[in-house]
This record gives C-alpha cells, structure tokens and sequence, in this order.
C-alpha cells in the first residue's frame, strides 16, 4: 500500500492533521493503536483557543460546538478569599475562547472521517517506522493479526509523549528540555451546574484550586495535591469540601455537588524536543511538547503545529521543494516555547511548592496583586492566555 503521508496518532493533532491535507488534495493514512471506544472516551481538557476554533471551521466539524460550545470573554484568579476577572474580550481586541471538551472535539473529527473510513486505522498495532533518513519511508503495523507495510513520502508523529515516533529518533539528532513539577492535580467531573460562568484560578494557602466547566450541566473542578497522593484517600465529599474551602466562602455558596463520573490524578511536566524534524520524519503535539494544564496549552498547541505542517507539506506538493518543511520546525517552536513560558509561569503564581520560602510566598501575593492593578499586566496574560500568532 502507498500513501503521501503516514500519520501515527490518532487524537485531535492527528485527525485534524489529516482532514487539512485532505483539503488541499493530500493523501494521508491514520494509525491509531487504541480503538475508537477508547479514543472517544479519554477525558482531557477543554478550553480552546481561536486557532483550535478556526481550524474545526475550516474542516466543517464545528456545528456541535458552534451549537454545545461556552464562549468565554474572561476568567478569574483568586488570592485565598478574594477574586478579580481577567477581561480578555475587553483587553485582546475582542478575542475570546471556548469551552468545549477535547473529547467532543475528539469525537467530531473522527465523525468527520464518515466520506472516507478507510484513512483511519484503529487498533493499528506494533506500529514501526522504516527508512525515516532515506527518500523511501514506510511504516508497517499488524491488525487482526495481518502485518501491513505502507510505503510513504513523509510521516507525522502525533502519537504523543509515549508513541514510537519520538523514540525512533536516535539520541544524538535530536534535545529534550524537561521539568517535573513537585505535585498534580486530582480532578472530578459531575454532572452538576457550575459555581461560576468563567473559570476561576485559586491560589490558596492549601494549595491550588480550579472551577471549570464541559457544560451547563457538567463541570471539571481541580485541587493541587501531593504526588504521593491515592484516589482511594479522596472520596466525593472530601473532594467537594476541599475545593470549597480553597475557592473561598463566595465561590463555595455555588457550588452543587454531586457523584463523581471521573476522578483521576495527573502529574504536570514541562517538556519540549527539538528540532522537531529528523529526516521524512515530522513532530506534532504531545510528541514533541507537554505542558502543564495551567492555562490550557496543550491541544492549542498540537492544533498550532499540525496547522503549520499542513501548510508546509501542502507547499511541498504544490512547489516540489522543501523549503516549508525546513522552516516546520523553527516555526512551531518559536510557539511552543512562548506557550512553555506561560503555563510556567502561570503554574508557578497559582501553585505552593513543597519547598516554597516565606519570601517565594511573598513574591506570588505581590505578582497577583500587580495583576489586580495593572491593566498592562492584565493585557499581557489575557493575550497569553487567548493564544499568540503564528509567526510567520
């Protein structure tokens, strides 16, 4: 079998990589080691920036978030007891985004593969890559017990932090950049109203706290805890009356409660592999970059990338050089890096580290209160958070 383009990975960097090159007449095949059950199943987050937006227009799967979606103009931060908002709608111009979960993003792009099935492989096994420095890749994987080869002009790993595809890059082409933050977050998801119409940041004396949302009806809270920490150790309703007590007596007046659907614990890591090209081989999203949840980076940015590789590959079919493809790497970085930048940082003003000093204590309260009072400093977060250009 031959295609243009073999595409390991089949979440949204993927799927929506896929649909672009289909768009501007590029053959491409999706492998996907887990089934579509699954895939349509993993909760993630669900906060989207313009460019994820645009790019769901672009391809036509946006009616359900068009119809579902939460336009959010600000958020909050709160210190302990007290909030204040972030207007990014008034400070960015009119930006905004969208509450809309990463796995209803997940489930429309898959839809969208309805007028032709066969360029997604679920259950895609042993994936391996072949020939990634020479002119003839391919990559061969087994399903229902069948080992298949297909033989291709480039590849895209968008197969995430785990996948096969960053590890098939040998040690010396290729530099991470890491760092393990001391704690994670344990998360809940009910079907219950939310306590606020926008998300709400709580810096605490207990630790960090979040209030967000996947609907009307259903909403995704967070609290910092220690990474030693068990599920079995946070019933429901230690839960609920922990994050009453960290999103302070006015935000808690509003909270409703419920059974959990989802409950789980993640750790937060910073990490980024440069470059993001070796060979026919092409990086995309979680395989080249994994930030932390703070400020909601993560799918933005897998969005951002495969954005600017399909134009690079487009371009390559359109002109027969590879002067796009050259440039795929320097570009997505120049992005990525930014975004590393303002989850750090962000992680950093709303969460206590074990090892934080009385004066690092004082330094976090003084960088929130000249956010309070500064609307320059509001402007410069508000544009972060909406999400930077895409360099040219």
């Amino acid at each position: 079998m031959r295609t243009q383009i073999v595409i390991v990975g089949g979440g949204p960097a993927g799927l929506m990589l896929s649909h672009l090159l289909h768009r501007q007449g590029v053959a491409s095949l999706v492998l996907e080691r887990r089934s579509r059950d699954y895939v349509q199943g993993r909760i993630r987050a669900g906060v989207l920036e313009q460019v994820t937006t645009d790019l769901l227009r672009s391809i036509g799967a946006d009616a359900r978030m068009e119809r579902e979606g939460l336009r959010h103009a600000g958020f909050c931060l709160a210190l302990d007891d007290e909030n204040f908002r972030i207007d990014m709608h008034g400070l960015t111009g009119g930006k905004q985004v969208m509450v809309y979960g990463q796995t209803e993003v997940t489930r429309d792009l898959i839809d969208a593969f309805s007028d032709r099935p066969d360029d997604l492989v679920f259950e895609a096994e042993d994936v391996t890559l072949h020939g990634i420095t020479g002119n003839s890749p391919s990559v061969s994987y087994s399903k229902n017990g069948v080992r298949h080869e297909v033989r291709c002009d480039y590849i895209a790993g968008c197969d995430g932090f785990h996948g096969v595809c960053r590890s098939s890059i040998p040690d010396h082409a290729g530099q991470s950049f890491e760092r393990t933050y001391p704690f994670g977050w344990l998360g809940i998801l009910a079907d219950v109203a939310p306590c606020h119409e926008e998300l709400i940041y709580s810096n605490h004396a207990r630790g960090f706290a979040l209030a967000s949302m996947r609907s009307p009806t259903r909403s995704r809270y967070y609290v910092q805890v220690a990474m030693d920490e068990k599920l079995e150790d946070w019933p429901d309703a230690r839960l609920w009356d922990e994050l009453a007590t960290r999103l302070g007596p006015e935000t808690a007046s509003h909270i409703v409660t419920g059974p959990a659907i989802e409950k789980s614990i993640a750790g937060l890591k910073s990490f980024v592999f440069e470059p993001m090209r070796y060979g026919t081989l092409f990086l995309a999203g979680d395989a080249a970059h994994i930030v932390p949840p703070t400020g909601a980076k993560g799918l933005n940015l897998a969005m951002s990338d495969v954005k600017i590789l399909a134009g690079a590959i487009a371009a390559r079919y359109a002109d027969g050089t590879e002067r796009e493809l050259d440039r795929y790497s320097e570009r997505a970085l120049a992005r990525i890096w930014k975004a590393e930048r303002f989850s750090w940082w962000f992680t950093s003003l709303t969460h206590r580290f074990p090892d934080m000093a009385a004066f690092d204590r004082k330094m976090q309260v003084a960088e929130l209160s000249y956010l309070r009072g500064s609307l320059a400093a509001q402007t410069v977060m508000a544009e972060n958070y909406v999400g930077l250009p895409i360099e040219v």
